[in-house]
């Protein structure tokens, strides 16, 4: 009896190792780690800096004839099966009475509408607005996350005029000056500045014949 319970133990052993592999499969292929992710990041052409676990870079991009600069971050998740990428917004205004309720039901408003993994979102250790993308960490390549890059910078783009702290202020009651048309007058054009999700002001003094 004994030596059948010899050699029984073996297989027992054997059983239940194969067990427990089958319960820890091998991640997927294309999943990164947090190496691969800096060293996919760089291969965009971008320059990481790793910051504690995120990578933080700086993303230029032309967002519909528009030149935009983002100041971006990288990160895994907890459970690495997720790519969390944000560009960096607006610092919130330091007193509550300068951050109407109207502004932040437009930024929750602005969750439902983008969709697709994207969100706004508030981060209290540098008092900083974000939009962020979650990309699942599966089949991931350069291609895969220039595209999910380039994504968030047009979202960043088409939000503008609901993140930008600028916006929140009230309007000024001052009547603004006509502007005469048709004769080849300077006239300011807001849409031809370069944007940027850094700079405190976002267009720069630029007029167009």
């Amino acid at each position: 009896m004994k030596s059948i319970a010899a050699m029984l133990l073996p297989l027992v052993l054997l059983s239940s190792s194969v067990v427990g592999q089958e319960a820890s499969p091998p991640p997927p292929t294309g999943t990164l780690n947090e190496e691969s992710l800096g060293q996919v990041l760089t291969a965009i052409g971008l320059k990481p800096v790793k910051t504690d676990k995120r990578y933080d870079f700086a993303f230029k991009t032309s967002v519909r004839g528009e030149e935009w600069k983002f100041s971006m971050s990288a990160v895994l998740s907890r459970n690495s099966e997720s790519i969390w990428v944000m560009a960096w917004l607006d610092e919130v205004p330091s007193q509550s009475s300068q951050v109407p309720q109207l502004a932040l039901l437009k930024l929750l408003a602005a969750n439902d509408r983008m969709g697709n993994g994207k969100f706004f979102a508030y981060i209290p250790n540098n008092k900083r607005f974000v939009l962020q993308r979650v990309v699942k960490n599966q089949q991931m390549s350069t291609k895969l996350l220039m595209e999910a890059l380039q994504d968030l910078a047009i979202s960043v783009a088409d939000e503008y005029p609901t993140w930008s702290v600028a916006n929140w202020a009230p309007k000024s009651s001052t009547p603004q000056p006509k502007i005469a048309r048709g004769k080849g007058d300077s006239v300011p054009n807001p849409t031809a500045g370069n944007r940027t999700s850094e700079a405190a002001s976002k267009f720069e003094d630029r007029r167009v014949q």
